[in-house]
């Protein structure tokens, strides 16, 4: 396979914060936030994960449950320091906060990202597994194949996660989060389609990405159908009790599935993709040349572009690019919105336009 077809993988991710962006490469990560004087705060620190160094983070099937735990994780933490930019600094601690510090020894504000992080996994487990699964037995007389009445849960069941995105993303709030959530996804197209990591290169690349956590569960929904039809259990209360457990079997294949598709550029890969791809119009918003800068802001305190464009593709990127403003005519979009130089002329890399 030629390495056009392989894609160019960066190894970078991330996600939208509050005013700001999360990007992380290997075990280390960085928050860039806009603070309301304007200004880009930007944190640096290592995030090893859950079991740091163990193999079973390697194991292929395995390492999802383990990735799918740190990204909620470190989700969270990234969220709560974003927002706290933007809290009354004159709020006062109360009695509540210094028995909690009290109890665990300064540790309060872990223990409580703890039970936030349990608290989610439960109540999506009983808004998307349990409700489903009840509302399926409510046809169990009227539907008396097994497939069918799986596949019957599984509709309802992505039925429920398309209604709860779409919910989500027409609150006014949440369009800016969604906005950086877009300029997160064109700094790393950008960078995966060879360009500098300018501004202006960056908001002309696509912001969907087939790497997406949208994507993720769009899989996790999907595979559970066709899990769930081949797993036959005649107690209903153990059948919904297997269900739960094969939660992290589910998402390890579907960890897989988003891998795959980050490190290979194909008609069937990309044909698999779509439908995240296009679900991620939902998650994802235009954004504006500042939140671009606060994305780059944060890509550049983990990753070396330079470096990687260097080694992937084969050319040097000179200073003097990231302070022009001209950008080349020769500009078209890809299908999937990725812009593209791709008329054969010569780009401001010097370098001949990339496919």
């Amino acid at each position: 396979m030629s390495k056009k077809n392989c894609g160019h993988y960066s190894g970078i991710g991330g996600q939208a914060v509050l005013e700001g962006v999360m990007m992380k490469n290997k075990d280390e990560y960085a928050v860039a936030v806009r603070k309301p004087d304007g200004n880009i705060e930007v944190k640096k620190e290592k995030y090893a994960g859950a079991l740091a160094g163990s193999k079973l983070t390697k194991l292929p099937f395995v390492r999802g449950v383990f990735n799918f735990i740190d990204s909620l994780v470190l989700g969270m933490q990234t969220l709560t320091y974003s927002a706290s930019f933007y809290e009354d600094d004159e709020a006062e601690e109360t009695k509540t906060d210094k028995l909690l510090n009290k109890v665990t020894k300064g540790n309060a504000e872990k223990v409580f990202m703890g039970f936030t992080v349990a608290f989610s996994i439960v109540l999506a487990v009983a808004i998307f597994i349990a409700l489903p699964y009840g509302i399926s037995l409510l046809f169990h007389s009227y539907v008396r194949n097994a497939s069918l009445l799986a596949i019957l849960e599984g509709v309802v069941r992505l039925a429920i996660f398309l209604a709860y995105v779409a919910i989500i993303a027409s609150m006014k709030d949440i369009r800016r989060v969604y906005q950086y959530h877009g300029a997160e996804h064109k700094c790393i197209n950008c960078l995966e389609k060879g360009r500098p990591l300018t501004v202006k290169d960056a908001m002309r690349s696509s912001r969907l990405h087939k790497r997406c956590g949208t994507s993720f569960l769009l899989f996790v929904m999907l595979i559970s159908i066709i899990l769930f039809m081949f797993i036959r259990v005649e107690n209903p209360a153990l059948r919904l009790v297997v269900r739960i457990l094969l939660i992290p079997v589910i998402a390890g294949i579907s960890y897989e599935v988003i891998r795959l598709a980050g490190r290979n550029d194909n008609v069937i890969i990309n044909l698999i993709s779509k439908p995240g791809m296009w679900l991620q119009k939902l998650t994802t918003r235009e954004p504006d040349e500042s939140m671009i800068e606060v994305a780059i802001a944060s890509v550049n305190a983990v990753f070396d572009w330079k470096a990687y464009l260097k080694e992937e593709f084969g050319y040097e990127v000179d200073e003097s690019w990231l302070m022009e403003d001209d950008q080349p005519e020769d500009f078209d979009e890809d299908e999937d919105g990725a812009g593209d130089a791709s008329d054969g002329k010569e780009t401001k890399t010097g370098e001949p336009a990339l496919q």
